[in-house]
């Protein structure tokens, strides 16, 4: 990501906060030795907490937390960054502003702008990993802290990309090249990427550049797959499979946060696409993080669809 790239390093230690006070619960199933701190000092002693959506335990899910790349408990604040446009930027880094928190002994209550009123009991793992238990559903997140000058925004931005193209109204081409076979594609100036978790739907259309991303007719349908390329964590393999159309596959590349680079293997045209439409995640609504078990479900579905 020739913009992206250059916002952070990449290193993914911790720093350990070290205090005494009152006990927070603790699991003893680690050699880790814990301090004993409030937990108010606990969740602001990392000004970012990771949501490790593959170990969430319990059914259903929190549509804050599900929808959150990360939390931060700022003096009664609860921010998150819940998009990847923008993301390291947002903030200073924490996101948005999305409610409030309170903590009373073991106990984190979360009240939601939209979402509501949430109580946790709240286990520490680690010095740096938190479990938020909700026993309303039996449900657990796990939570893991960071500092954000040894945060890794890129590598979360580049292992979560399929989320990325969901975050805009529709992508509008905006550029082909001169080079490159005459091909289908070269008609289609529009792509929607809906949600569906982790990869999904999509549509395209052929109406004319400039048209209201609100008023644009779809004229294709299918389904989308993002896969990493081997050795290349700045390059993507897109593949979209039309519906009765078969498949169209390109080299998908980030030039920032709103433009990317397709380049389509068959005939060897190189398009850049502008997100038109900017969707910030805050509400019920749009993408739900999925766990990496089930988007590659998800994935080999697709690929035998």
């Amino acid at each position: 990501m020739k913009i992206v790239r250059l916002l952070f390093g990449f290193a993914l230690t911790a720093t350990v906060f070290t205090s005494c006070y009152t006990e927070v619960i603790v699991e003893d199933n680690y050699n880790d030795q814990i301090p004993s701190i409030t937990l108010e000092e606990l969740v602001s002693s990392y000004e970012l907490w990771y949501v490790d959506i593959d170990r969430t335990t319990g059914s259903g899910y929190i549509p804050f937390l599900q929808k959150a790349f990360t939390v931060s408990f700022r003096n009664g604040t609860l921010m998150a960054n819940n998009n990847l446009s923008g993301i390291g930027d947002h903030g200073g880094g924490f996101g948005i502003a999305v409610g409030y928190y309170d903590t009373f002994d073991f106990i984190l209550d979360i009240s939601h702008d939209i979402d509501g009123f949430y109580s946790f009991d709240v286990v520490q793992l680690r010095n740096n990993e938190i479990e938020l238990y909700f026993p309303e559903q039996d449900l657990s997140y796990i939570l893991v802290g960071y500092q954000r000058s040894t945060f890794d925004y890129n590598k979360l931005f580049y292992d979560n990309i399929h989320y990325f193209l969901q975050e805009f109204v529709t992508w509008e081409k905006t550029y082909t090249s001169e080079y490159g076979v005459l091909n289908e594609f070269d008609n289609e100036n529009f792509i929607q990427f809906l949600p569906g978790g982790g990869d999904g739907n999509f549509q395209s259309s052929q109406d004319p550049n400039g048209t209201n991303p609100y008023d644009i007719y779809w004229d294709y349908t299918g389904v989308y797959n993002v896969d990493d390329v081997p050795g290349d964590q700045y390059l993507k393999y897109l593949t979209l499979d039309y519906d009765f159309l078969g498949n169209e596959y390109f080299d998908l590349s980030v030039i920032n946060d709103n433009k990317i680079e397709l380049f389509h293997n068959a005939s060897g045209t190189l398009y850049r696409f502008t997100g038109r439409g900017y969707i910030q995640y805050k509400n019920k609504d749009g993408k739900l993080r999925e766990s990496k078990a089930t988007i590659a479900k998800q994935m080999k579905k697709i690929s035998n669809f």
